[in-house]
């Protein structure tokens, strides 16, 4: 049985846009866990969102750029799970009792919720949950 893996943007940026990126290979290797089974893959629906925004605001593709990028993101084997009422409401009370932000909070609760391990490139924030497991993308292998 795959174990479940919750993605943050920060990680899946890096199969979408290689440019000025580091922890490739680890990200490579999440993802080839995944192609052959070990791993399944899930992020909240605000990850869309997220990576959109960076390719346009961070990393600024032209449209043309951008429209292959997003072939390849939306081709990418994860399965973005859509907010509900209690995901929402789990997100909003572990923001506000940790104090980070609720697109932070949003992946720990999603991670919390599914028993799952969260992998991040910016695990800054998401390191004060002792109940959900955290995995810097660069000590993924």
């Amino acid at each position: 049985m795959a174990k479940k893996v919750v993605v943050d943007s920060s990680v899946i940026v890096k199969w979408v846009n290689r440019e000025n990126e580091q922890d490739l290979d680890e990200a490579d290797s999440l993802l080839n866990d995944v192609l052959v089974g070990r791993v399944e893959l899930i992020a909240p629906e605000l990850a869309k969102y997220e990576v959109g925004n960076v390719l346009l605001a961070a990393k600024k593709l032209e449209v043309g750029k951008a429209k292959k990028v997003f072939e390849i993101f939306y081709s990418l084997p994860v399965q973005f799970i859509a907010e509900t009422l209690g995901h929402a409401e789990e997100t909003y009370a572990t923001g506000s009792k940790s104090g980070i932000t609720y697109y932070d909070a949003s992946f720990v609760a999603l991670a919390k919720k599914e028993g799952a391990i969260l992998i991040t490139d910016n695990p800054k924030h998401q390191q004060k949950f002792p109940d959900v497991k955290v995995i810097p993308l660069k000590d993924y292998r």
